[in-house]
């Protein structure tokens, strides 16, 4: 509770081989001994993360992932493991020996190169090696960033370069994040939340997309007024000036609608996520898939989190029995979730994931890069729900900009 979500964190992954000093090298800059250290290669198996606030940028996650030229037994499924990391990561540091740059170095650089991600090369032990030349040449040719040091015996000192040149290649809109909702309002707006208590809310706390709106609309220096759909129809005849805006659960969009003047804008917190960890447009054009669905077609529903299923479960129930009943035929769905995503997508006429509210927009953008690759549609659960129910339009209207208004 206390804590940044991790799907609001900068990721910073440690890639390279076995035993090149990438455990060593998270214990530096934590300062913490976060991950085992030892000769023997192969030590790290799982990916190790740990969350830390890394001033002047703020809350960031370091990945400490598996060798990736690993040959033991169990190698196969830690190279796997390291490369799903690759798609969720901002920042990747590449560590290797300061002698050493080969095959593994060069295909793990092109790997994040394609995946446009900044890379800062750590050439390690210079305590025992010294850097290659022709190294650093190809290096400084080719404008790669790159540091060297000794992780085993990094001080503050050593530690501080690393966190400065992290800053150096840091994209501008990963030092200025997209909102959620602060810049669709104005300061002294007032915003109604409307948070059906029902059986997906956990008892005694509002859901991570709830919470993180609210924080964006106080940053925003706007009000936040929290209800439940049964009293939104009096809150809003109580109120002395016009909600800016209401925002509600997708599964009350219809009882919302209702109560809600149509010159109240009003949209949903998945659909909110949806421009915050993703791509609004692409969403957008998957949901008006669901019309094209057929008697045999298989849809994947994708869940980010992976939390205890109840009997009318949106993603595993509800969702799918609307869209049987809309399109009056017997469709497959499957249920994937966490970090378990798929790598062959060709079997699907459909991708519908939840608002993806405990992923980094990284990891988002790269499900929907890789639907776009196989030419498979996307969308999520609330930009699906209001297509569904015919509430699309006026849903995406707040979430339009006047501009883009003028263009279409």
């Amino acid at each position: 509770m206390f804590n940044t979500p991790k799907g609001l964190r900068l990721h910073i992954g440690i890639f390279g081989r076995t035993n090149v000093g990438k455990s060593s090298l998270l214990n530096a800059l934590t300062r913490q001994n976060v991950s085992i250290i030892s000769s023997v290669p192969g030590t790290t198996t799982d990916p190790v993360e740990k969350a830390m606030e890394l001033l002047p940028i703020g809350p960031v996650l370091f990945i400490d992932t598996a060798g990736i030229n690993d040959v033991s037994s169990l190698g196969g499924l830690r190279l796997d493991k390291t490369k799903k990391i690759i798609d969720r990561v901002d920042i990747a540091l590449l560590v290797t020996e300061a002698d050493v740059w080969g095959e593994f170095e060069e295909n793990l650089f092109f790997q994040f190169v394609e995946k446009k991600i900044p890379v800062l090369v750590i050439l390690n032990k210079t305590d025992i090696l010294s850097m290659d030349e022709k190294i650093v040449k190809m290096l400084s040719s080719r404008k790669i960033p790159y540091v060297g040091l000794s992780c085993s015996k990094a001080g503050w000192d050593a530690a501080s370069t690393v966190k400065n040149e992290i800053i150096k290649i840091l994209p501008d809109e990963l030092m200025q994040p997209v909102r959620i909702i602060a810049d669709l309002i104005k300061s002294g707006d007032t915003v109604v939340l409307v948070v059906p208590v029902d059986k997906e809310a956990p008892k005694g706390r509002l859901i991570m997309p709830q919470q993180q709106a609210i924080r964006d609309i106080l940053d925003a220096g706007a009000y936040a007024y929290v209800v439940n759909e049964k009293t939104l129809s009096e809150t809003i005849k109580n109120l002395r000036t016009k909600p800016a805006m209401v925002v509600t659960d997708s599964q009350a969009f219809e009882t919302v609608f209702k109560q809600t003047p149509l010159d109240i804008p009003v949209t949903s917190f998945s659909m909110l996520f949806a421009r915050f960890k993703g791509d609004l447009e692409e969403l957008v054009k998957g949901a008006c898939e669901i019309d094209k669905l057929q008697n045999g077609d298989s849809v994947l529903i994708a869940e980010a989190c992976t939390h205890h299923p109840i009997g009318d479960d949106i993603g595993r129930v509800k969702i799918p029995d609307w869209i049987r009943k809309k399109q009056a035929a017997d469709i497959k769905f499957d249920i994937i979730s966490g970090h378990d995503y798929p790598e062959d997508l060709s079997k699907y006429k459909l991708i519908i994931h939840c608002g993806a509210c405990t992923l980094n927009r990284k990891e988002m953008l790269s499900r929907i890069m890789q639907c776009r690759l196989a030419n498979v549609p996307i969308t999520n659960y609330g930009i699906a729900i209001a297509h569904i129910f015919g509430n699309l339009k006026r849903a995406l209207e707040p979430l339009i900009k006047k501009d883009d208004t003028e263009k279409s």
